[in-house]
């Protein structure tokens, strides 16, 4: 990599680019979304106004899309790529049927869950399922993510800037799994595996020829991420305790990203650092 004459918020140095580069990002990603859900405002939020559930693969592209501009983008994308959710954000709020709290996408506590949970989580993903990282930039990530804060409206002061400081942050907070989150959560584990066009090959067996194989697949990085719940979020979905299970997912894991390579392609970020001229 070589620095453009724009890196961008983070940039080739960063510890930033090395975590969002790796294929454990997937993994983190997933346990964000059930970690997020257990704020019953925020899951209003999405229960209201998301699309997942009618178009949940699409839904997963904008939101990865989004952490590449941000992450991987010139100063311009990212600054436009914030501003496009910020805009979104506006119109986004209500009231909790479970809380009877309203509930606001600009609100400030809601933000700062769902960037504390996303930055928590793609650290612990990388932590137990990517490459060694000592606790000097564990804390350097956690720091330079405080940028990613800021651009979604919040202010660099109340963010966590250390690792300490966000598991203190984290402790803090009530985790509850309202019926909006269980159903999510369930959405989340064992998604549609829709086909293009909505309808099967018409081959005999079709579609659990694809269906079976794909669920599969999905079980993997799906059951890593809840292996590596916090103990309180899966206590409030009830789940098994997964974390005995995490050895066979540090197995599975190098597997699973290879195959990701062989079907997607690189990893995410690295199409955008090409059409910038900073990977090969």
């Amino acid at each position: 990599m070589t620095h453009p004459e724009d890196d961008g918020f983070f940039g080739p140095d960063s510890v930033t680019w090395r975590i969002h580069m790796h294929r454990c990002m997937l993994v983190g990603g997933i346990r964000a979304l059930l970690l997020q859900a257990l704020n019953p405002r925020a899951m209003a939020a999405v229960a209201d106004f998301s699309t997942y559930k009618s178009a949940p693969w699409e839904r997963l592209t904008s939101t990865s899309l989004y952490l590449i501009d941000t992450v991987f983008g010139d100063t311009e994308t990212a600054t436009a790529a914030a501003q496009r959710v910020r805009r979104i954000h506006r119109s986004i709020h209500g009231v909790d049927s479970f809380t009877g709290q309203p509930y606001s996408a600009e609100d400030p506590e809601l933000l700062l869950w769902i960037h504390a949970a996303e930055v928590d989580s793609f650290l612990e993903g990388y932590r137990h399922f990517g490459d060694a990282i000592s606790d000097r930039d564990a804390d350097r990530y956690v720091a330079e993510m405080v940028k990613a804060a800021e651009l979604i409206g919040l202010d660099r002061a109340d963010v966590p800037s250390s690792v300490a400081e966000l598991a203190a942050y984290m402790d803090k907070q009530e985790l509850v799994a309202s019926p909006a989150a269980r159903a999510a959560m369930w959405f989340i584990l064992k998604p549609p595996v829709p086909w293009p066009g909505g309808r099967w090959p018409a081959i005999p067996g079709g579609r659990l020829v694809f269906e079976i194989p794909a669920r599969l697949g999905w079980a993997i990085p799906s059951g890593a991420a809840a292996a590596i719940l916090p103990p309180r979020a899966r206590g409030a979905y009830k789940l098994p305790n997964l974390q005995l299970s995490e050895p066979f997912f540090r197995l599975a894991m190098p597997a699973f990203f290879v195959a990701m390579r062989a079907a997607a392609g690189p990893p995410p970020g690295i199409d955008t650092l090409r059409a910038r001229g900073l990977a090969a």
